[in-house]
């Protein structure tokens, strides 16, 4: 682990932090810390920053109540630089955005950008907004009855294909069985988060575990 006196700060004493979000992997606002915000930060598992406008320490959501839990910090190969990974109580930006990143500059049209979050919200659009012809929004239509039959049928179809060692069939069916997952999930009001926090809880139980064997 590095220490806080072997990173490189500017002459005005500040490093840039990149804050992303530890679920969605987004990336949320970029700030400035200097020694005693990064040593906050790390004391309080807040992201604390200075402002360079006010001049003063800076803690994320003292009025807002968006607080960012961090999770880790990495700097760069040069020292110079910081990736504060973050658990996000609410919306980044001031304007009430997800992320102060949102204005398109440039987008190819060759290469499309795809995340679990993305695809999170084209299925919700498909809920709230019917879409006519859309096998998503006919999902939503009939139901949960409908959509765990679906989720039922796939798992069947990810077993199949396993065990006839199939192994692209096999990511094929995943795939599926991975959509109609987060329909499920949409339709229940189960959101990434939730199964992020759950599977977070279980590895601290599962290192516990490892922990207490080694030192039998």
């Amino acid at each position: 682990m590095l220490k806080i006196e072997e990173l490189k700060f500017d002459e005005k004493g500040l490093i840039p932090a990149i804050v992303v979000d530890a679920v969605s992997k987004k990336v949320l606002m970029l700030a400035y810390m200097n020694k005693e915000s990064l040593a906050l930060s790390m004391e309080k598992g807040l992201t604390c920053f200075w402002s360079r406008s006010r001049k003063e320490l800076w803690l994320k959501g003292e009025t807002s109540g968006n607080y960012q839990h961090i999770v880790s910090i990495t700097a760069d190969c040069d020292k110079d630089a910081l990736v504060v990974t973050v658990e996000k109580d609410g919306p980044a930006c001031h304007t009430g955005e997800e992320s102060c990143f949102f204005n398109p500059v440039y987008e190819s049209e060759e290469r499309q950008e795809f995340s679990l979050a993305g695809l999170v919200e084209l299925i919700e659009g498909r809920k709230k907004e019917k879409k006519e012809g859309s096998y998503t929004t006919y999902l939503f239509e009939k139901g949960i009855d409908k959509i765990l039959k679906k989720v039922g049928e796939e798992s069947t179809e990810v077993i199949i294909a396993a065990k006839a060692d199939d192994k692209k069939e096999t990511v094929y069916e995943i795939a599926d069985l991975a959509y109609h997952t987060l329909v499920l999930m949409i339709q229940m009001g189960i959101s990434l988060e939730d199964i992020h926090k759950e599977l977070a809880s279980r590895h601290v139980i599962d290192k516990k575990v490892k922990q207490e064997k080694m030192t039998k």
